[in-house]
């Protein structure tokens, strides 16, 4: 749309092609909500400098002023002589000239905009119906043979003693291929072990339950999720690094009249796309090309030069459609995978991922704990707020060893909060990964938004206030942020703060909007409650409320839930509403039920009858949400909306219960669903 807008293009005309990953194109990573982002100026800039160049080429045909010609639903206009030519008429001639400086490329006003900020229906929808779109678990290639690996239960594990002889007799099987140990860092690279490759998907997975192998555990057997939560809490029980300083917190502290605390804790989680992992791998000669569903061809690109050991040139990379990613498929490890066993058996091969290899073998969301620690007057004003935080890193992944968060972690609803206390000092401690650590939708907010939201709604509580009048007083007057003024190391989602500034007013006003939406103060039958939590994330700003109903038994229902987001302009309105309510969703549902947990260093989750997902009959019986116009620059929309629904969730259950919930997920991995109220009422 942002292109068709500039270049004026008919869109009965326009249609999309997947691009192969190549470095020419610029920077094709499709996480981070970053694509609209990033690209907004540069494509609207393309668009326009096409047209320019149209509009030059019909006017050096006609011999006429390039001013005199006009281009316009995809036909260049000389009106004086009423000659026309479309613009595939012109397109070779219009390649061959200069591009214009950018300078002398004048874009569309948006009053006339065409394309752009309007309810488009997407190209790819009658397709995905018809069933003609390729994904990377339909990509079919003459002669492919089909694979499926037995990986370490643990990260860092290998195998000791391989008996291939059962698989080999078993049908349909035609090779078992002994993959490379990986070494730290792991970083994109295979996690090793035993592929069995066959005929079709089924007799490889029949292979592989015949395979014999026994595992050398390696260094993260020991691995205890239970145990790891009381080192993460212990972390958050001492000083750490500090990462933001505003004022004397340990001074406001003691004198304060009243003092806060609350730990919070928030599980490893998965990304259980619809679709798991696949791709597929073909050599000819030394060169592979590879077509997968991944996030970033050019990473995967570089992946399988380094895995196999050859020139950058000689890696094709060709991206399918995504069954969903939520950050898992930006991690081409199973590009690598189908390159490494095809290479091997001389064929090509399809990589295929079970559900159960994308749980057990996954890069998972961080575990995390949070203590907060507040001070209030004798008004009930916060006066001082320490925020401390310890999780593994993400750059545990790349760099061994590694454990302490960074900047870009501690940026993400940490560093950032845009609260108006005196004194105010963010603090991180260490923590040692034994699983691959990834970015899974929204990162660190989700951890993040959960304890300084949560908390937020106590400190209401603490100081007998309403906590939508409370969190409002917290962001505080409208104005501008910036944390590095405060000792922050800050980048601001790779935007500069100039054009994308943390704004409390826009913070503000979706909070005001979603409060209206709920009709927030509205009274309630026993047993439900509302709950409030707003957020800035990815440079947009959303706030939610949702409604909880709880019986007498425990049963929680979700009655509703009204989200309001602010991400500037927006290319697609009704896009973006559907970002807000499945982002909404996914917070939700991991806030329920979303826990990875591991034993001896194996993860312990398999299929969905033990890692629940919200069904259809559990979600909000009715969902509203707002977009808030405006001209600011396009903010993210995909992960927003994720960070503000869990302790939007967990503030509501307080107000109908008196339960406080500072662990996730809500109903663990006991297949519990019921809330355990006695007394709390």
């Amino acid at each position: 749309q942002i292109l068709a807008n500039e270049l004026d293009a008919n869109w009965k005309d326009v249609q999309v092609v997947q691009a192969q990953g190549d470095a020419k194109y610029g920077n094709q990573n499709t996480d981070g909500s970053r694509s609209v982002r990033l690209n907004f100026d540069r494509l609207r800039l393309a668009g326009a400098t096409m047209r320019s160049m149209l509009e030059q080429a019909a006017a050096r045909r006609w011999k006429v002023p390039t001013r005199d010609c006009t281009a316009e639903l995809g036909v260049v206009h000389h009106k004086a002589s009423a000659r026309q030519l479309g613009y595939g008429e012109l397109a070779v001639e219009a390649n061959k000239l200069p591009a214009p400086p950018a300078s002398r490329v004048k874009l569309r006003e948006r009053k006339l905009w065409r394309y752009l900020s309007q309810d488009i229906a997407s190209l790819t929808t009658p397709r995905i119906v018809k069933g003609e779109g390729i994904f990377g678990q339909d990509l079919q290639r003459p002669g492919m043979l089909y694979a499926v690996i037995a990986r370490p239960p643990q990260v860092l594990g290998r195998s000791k003693r391989v008996d291939k002889a059962a698989t080999l007799k078993s049908p349909g099987v035609k090779h078992v291929v002994e993959l490379p140990y990986v070494e730290e860092p792991v970083g994109f690279k295979p996690l090793g072990g035993v592929a069995v490759v066959a005929k079709d998907t089924w007799s490889a997975i029949r292979g592989r339950e015949a395979l014999q192998v026994e595992w050398d555990a390696g260094p993260n057997s020991d691995y205890d999720s239970n145990s790891f939560e009381e080192l993460l809490i212990k972390a958050v029980r001492k000083p750490g690094k500090v990462a933001r300083r505003r004022g004397d917190v340990q001074k406001a502290l003691a004198s304060s009249a009243k003092r806060v605390e609350a730990e919070y804790y928030v599980p490893h989680l998965a990304h259980s796309a619809m679709e798991p992992p696949a791709a597929v791998a073909e050599w000819e000669g030394d060169h592979v090309t590879c077509w997968g569903c991944g996030q970033t061809p050019q990473k995967a690109r570089q992946t399988v030069a380094q895995v196999c050991g050859v020139p950058l040139e000689n890696v094709t990379i060709h991206v399918t459609w995504l069954g969903g990613g939520f950050g898992r498929k930006s991690k081409p490890d199973f590009f690598a995978e189908a390159a490494l066993i095809a290479r091997r058996v001389k064929a090509p091969v399809k990589v295929v991922w079970t559900r159960e290899d994308d749980l057990q073998h996954a890069y998972y969301h961080t575990v995390s704990a949070q203590r907060l620690e507040a001070g209030l007057d004798a008004s009930g004003k916060c006066v001082a707020l320490l925020h401390r935080t310890a999780f593994p890193p993400i750059g545990s992944t790349f760099v061994a060893g590694a454990k302490e968060a960074d900047a870009g972690e501690l940026r993400l609803g940490a560093s950032d909060t845009p609260f108006d206390v005196a004194n105010l000092q963010l603090e991180s401690g260490q923590a040692a990964a034994h699983v691959r650590i990834g970015w899974l939708r929204s990162v660190a907010n989700i951890y993040h938004a959960f304890a300084v939201q949560s908390f937020a709604a106590e400190l209401a509580h603490a100081a007998g206030r309403d906590p939508k009048d409370y969190l409002l007083e917290l962001i505080g007057p409208p104005r501008t942020i910036d944390p590095n003024e405060e000792g922050a190391s800050y980048d601001n989602y790779g935007s500069p703060l100039k054009d994308y500034p943390i704004d409390t007013r826009r913070l503000r006003t979706v909070t005001e909007e979603a409060a209206k939406l709920a009709k927030w103060g509205r009274k309630l039958p026993k047993g439900h409650g509302l709950g409030i939590a707003a957020h800035r994330s990815f440079v947009s700003y959303v706030a939610t409320v949702v409604e909880v109903a709880v019986d007498a038994r425990g049963k929680l229902g979700i009655p509703g839930v009204w989200s309001v987001m602010d991400a500037g302009t927006m290319v697609n309105p009704n896009h973006c509403a559907s970002q807000l309510e499945g982002g909404t969703l996914f917070g939700l549902s991991n806030a329920l039920y979303g826990e990875i947990t591991a034993k001896s260093g194996a993860i312990q989750q398999a299929n969905f009858p033990d890692w629940r997902v919200m069904r259809m009959n559990e979600a909000p019986r009715h969902m509203e949400v707002k977009l808030i116009e405006s001209s600011a620059p396009p903010g993210g929309v995909g992960e927003p909306p994720t960070p503000p629904a869990a302790p939007a969730l967990a503030n509501a259950i307080f107000a109908a219960t008196g339960l406080r919930i500072r662990r996730l997920p809500i109903f663990g991995t006991d297949r519990s669903d019921r809330l355990q109220i006695a007394g709390a009422l």
